[in-house]
């Protein structure tokens, strides 16, 4: 019994081979051996993770990011953030630029982010896309009625172009290519409104948005929109000499806050602040 209960010691030594002396000399029991190989084991991973956790050699590690590969992603964020904002510019001018040729008032940014707000985004698109095919398809039909489809191959400079003043009076509110994309020119009620160009009348008419509206297609591929009019003196399809009576001033639309022209300036598809080319 006395002989079960010892305990087992193992020796590990390294003796010189010549003088047969011990050099290196360990003594363990199996409980010690396994408590110092665990021990070890569990020394040898918490020195990996410091090195990891706390030394730039993580950076060594397949798939991990270092900070080239973050600034890299931060600033391709930034461009496709950009790249988003320009797409949608230019959505909204393609927009204005259906809806101008349609005689409706431009889209304001102010109210696409309402409108957003109220509706799902894919709701507004579908909508949105069916109606400016509807508008589109009226455009062409309208070009080809009176012929005017021949104007828009001649692209001749805006600059050097002699402008007839359509409406004296006082801006009230200034040029802004994206919220305010137009003139508000505050004039006497009654007062005549003249054609800028010589051109033809591509629309004439009311809704309560725009009031009595006129838009004038030019050679050039310029338009010119007179809104807000209390009343139009010409119709669609009348061939027009610059200077010459097309509306009166009033407040016919709405939304109108006083006697005023709305005016707009278009040149090849883009809204241009009238007042570098007139003077009001």
């Amino acid at each position: 019994m006395a002989n079960d209960n010892k305990i087992s010691k193992f020796r590990f030594a390294l003796i010189d081979d010549t003088s047969h002396q011990h050099i290196f000399v360990i003594r363990f029991t199996r409980t010690s051996f396994l408590a110092t190989t665990i021990s070890g084991a569990i020394a040898i991973l918490l020195l990996i993770f410091l090195l990891i956790a706390f030394t730039p050699i993580r950076t060594f590690i397949p798939g991990y990011p270092d900070s080239r590969s973050k600034r890299a992603a931060i600033q391709n964020a930034v461009k496709v953030d950009s790249l988003e904002n320009v797409i949608f510019r230019w959505e909204l001018y393609t927009t204005n630029l259906k809806r101008v040729l349609t005689g409706e008032e431009g889209v304001q940014l102010d109210s696409i982010i309402e409108t957003i707000s109220q509706t799902s985004v894919q709701e507004l698109d579908q909508a949105h896309l069916r109606k400016q095919d509807s508008l589109l398809r009226q455009h062409v039909t309208e070009e080809e009625q009176f012929g005017i489809a021949s104007h828009k191959s001649r692209k001749l400079p805006i600059e050097g172009v002699l402008f007839f003043t359509p409406v004296k009076g006082v801006v009230v509110r200034g040029f802004d290519a994206y919220s305010h994309p137009f003139l508000d020119i505050a004039a006497a009620e009654g007062t005549v409104v003249k054609a800028a160009l010589d051109g033809t009348v591509i629309h004439a008419g009311w809704d309560k948005e725009t009031g009595y509206a006129i838009y004038i297609q030019h050679e050039g591929d310029i338009i010119t929109a007179y809104k807000n009019n209390s009343s139009i003196t010409t119709k669609e399809g009348s061939r027009v000499k610059a200077g010459a009576p097309i509306a009166v001033v009033g407040a016919s639309n709405e939304e109108s806050t006083g006697s005023h022209l709305h005016f707009e300036l278009w040149h090849n598809g883009e809204n241009v602040d009238p007042t570098q080319y007139l003077n009001f």
